[in-house]
């Protein structure tokens, strides 16, 4: 039973104040999401609601306005890839945010190559560090947004960025793009290794 008597608690909203309910979760990682069957239709939007469902099956999703130009590609095809972008990738990253694809280019416009992946027919960003290619699974109506939960059939990492001797990928070197308020950032300095925290310290 928890000792109440070991609980100290501030006085009730000091220094607090209160928002109307908002979208306030982040930072979020900026992605590039790539469509289409044909190359007529190839597409790019960038999205930052996103993100991991379920770890095994690996699912993810991407939570898109009805009324943009992608959304219905993505919705007829039943594919997309969500490209992880880089600070070099980051004027893509916003011009794509910003103009539809009904009436750009974007890959032309922007110097971007889609580059085919053996079995799926979407193409992945060939400059993005780590694609993930994803089937839909479902369409989740939500409200402003319509949800577009997907099974993860495919991923493909840049070697430049796979240590050649230990297999893993080091997705900082690339120096990863996030989202956050309206605003882009750059990730910042490392911190510690998932259990850090508790890790028992090795006996000199």
């Amino acid at each position: 039973m928890m000792d109440n008597k070991r609980i100290t608690t501030a006085q009730p909203e000091q220094g607090k104040q209160h928002w109307k309910p908002g979208t306030l979760i982040y930072p979020l990682p900026a992605v590039l999401v790539s469509v289409g069957h044909t190359a007529e239709e190839y597409n790019m939007l960038t999205v930052a609601w996103t993100g991991t469902l379920c770890t095994e099956p690996p699912m993810c999703y991407i939570s898109v306005r009805k009324e943009r130009h992608s959304h219905d590609i993505i919705e007829r095809t039943g594919e997309f890839v969500i490209n992880l972008t880089t600070e070099s990738l980051a004027r893509a990253t916003d011009w794509c945010g910003v103009r539809s694809g009904r009436n750009e280019n974007k890959w032309e416009a922007m110097g971007l190559t889609p580059m085919a992946v053996e079995g799926f027919r979407t193409p992945v960003i060939a400059e993005s560090p780590l694609s993930i290619c994803c089937r839909v699974r479902e369409v989740k109506p939500l409200g402003s947004h319509d949800m577009f939960i997907a099974d993860v059939v495919d991923i493909v990492a840049d070697e430049r960025y796979i240590d050649s001797e230990s297999g893993k990928f080091s997705l900082d070197k690339a120096k990863p793009l996030v989202y956050s308020h309206g605003e882009y950032f750059s990730i910042g300095k490392f911190i510690g290794h998932f259990g850090w925290s508790v890790r028992k310290k090795k006996k000199k």
